[in-house]
C-alpha cells in the first residue's frame, strides 16, 4: 500500500476537530495554507468533496462525515502508539492563552514562577481580561473561563468549581445593618457583576435566584472587590478573589449559613480530542492551582 494514501489524513482529522484550517494549523504546527492544500490533495485523490467552504461556513459534507467516522479512530490509535514511546517530560513550543481578570492575576504568579521554570522551552502569550475572546477567530490556543461555556465547536475541559460568597465592608454593614435573612437582601445596596450588558442575579445553592438593584455595576471582579471594600454595598463574588480582604478584615461574609452557587471553571480549546503535550501540561497546572482555592 502506498504511503501516499495516508497523505492529508492528519490535516483532515484535525480540521474537523478544530473547526477551521487556521485552528488545525496551530495544532499541527504549520500554516492554514498548508492544511488547506493538504486537504485539497486528499479530496482530489478520493474524488469527493469533504468540506463545504465559504466565507461564513466550514462544514463537513455527508461524504466527509462518513470518512471522518472511519478515519478518526485509526488516527487516534496511531497518535496513542507514538505517545507510548515519546511522551516528553516538559512542554515545548508556544501557547496563546486567555485568562479571566481576577483568576488570571492570581494565576500569573505560579505560572511565571513555577510552570515556566519547570518548562524552559515553553513560550506563553497571555491576555488577562474578563472579555470572552473568540478562541478560533482571535487565534487563541486555550481560554480559561469562569462560568458555563457557550462556545460551539470548542472542547471544554472542566477544571474546578469555585464558591461564591456575599461580602460587604464593615463600614457599610454598620451603616445599613447586617442582613439576617435572604429577604433582607432586597433592602440593601448591591455591587453587581454585568456580563454582556446583563446584571447577574444572586444565585443560591438550592437553585433559587434573586434579582437585586445595583448601586455599582461592573464587568470586572476586581472592580467589584474595590467597590465592596469602599462601602458601595453587598457583592456576590468568587471567594478566592476576596480571601485576602476577608483575612485582613476589610470585608466580611454576609449570610454565611446561606450557601451560594459554585462557579465552574473550564479550559476551552480547539485542538480536538488529542491535546498537544504543551497544552495538557498548562491545563493540568492551572487545574492543580485552582483546586487549592476551591
Amino acid at each position: 500500500m502506498s504511503v501516499e494514501r495516508f497523505s492529508g489524513l492528519p490535516a483532515f482529522v484535525r480540521a474537523v476537530e478544530a473547526g477551521s484550517f487556521t485552528a488545525a494549523a496551530r495544532a499541527l504546527g504549520t500554516t492554514p495554507s498548508a492544511v488547506s492544500k493538504s486537504v485539497a490533495r486528499l479530496e482530489k485523490r478520493l474524488g469527493v468533496t469533504l468540506f463545504q467552504r465559504s466565507t461564513r461556513a466550514f462544514v463537513l459534507t455527508r461524504e466527509g462525515r462518513t470518512y471522518y467516522e472511519r478515519i478518526e479512530p485509526l488516527m487516534r490509535g496511531l497518535e496513542e502508539a507514538d505517545e507510548v514511546l515519546t511522551t516528553p517530560a516538559t512542554a515545548v513550543g508556544r501557547l496563546r492563552v486567555s485568562l479571566p481578570g481576577d483568576l488570571g492575576r492570581a494565576l500569573l504568579e505560579p505560572v511565571t514562577r513555577q510552570l515556566m521554570a519547570r518548562n524552559p522551552e515553553l513560550a506563553l502569550e497571555v491576555s488577562v481580561s474578563d472579555r470572552h475572546v473568540d478562541v478560533i477567530r482571535e487565534g487563541f490556543d486555550i481560554a480559561i473561563r469562569a462560568g458555563h461555556a457557550v462556545d460551539s465547536g470548542l472542547y471544554a475541559y472542566p477544571l474546578v468549581s469555585l464558591p461564591l460568597v456575599l461580602v460587604a465592608s464593615h463600614a457599610y454593614l454598620r451603616e445599613a445593618g447586617t442582613p439576617q435573612t435572604v429577604d433582607d437582601l432586597g433592602n440593601h445596596r448591591h455591587v453587581r457583576y454585568r456580563l454582556n450588558g446583563r446584571a447577574i442575579p444572586l444565585a443560591f445553592a438550592d437553585g433559587a435566584t434573586l434579582a437585586v438593584e445595583g448601586s455599582f455595576d461592573a464587568d470586572s471582579g476586581d472592580a467589584m472587590r474595590i467597590a465592596a471594600v469602599n462601602g458601595m454595598g453587598i457583592a456576590q463574588i468568587l471567594k478566592t478573589t476576596v480571601q485576602a480582604d476577608l483575612d485582613a478584615g476589610c470585608l466580611q461574609i454576609v449570610l454565611p449559613d446561606v450557601p451560594l452557587n459554585s462557579v465552574p471553571v473550564q479550559a476551552l480549546h480547539a485542538f480536538g480530542r488529542s491535546l498537544p503535550v504543551r497544552a495538557k501540561i498548562f491545563i493540568d497546572f492551572i487545574a492543580e492551582h485552582l483546586a487549592l482555592a476551591a
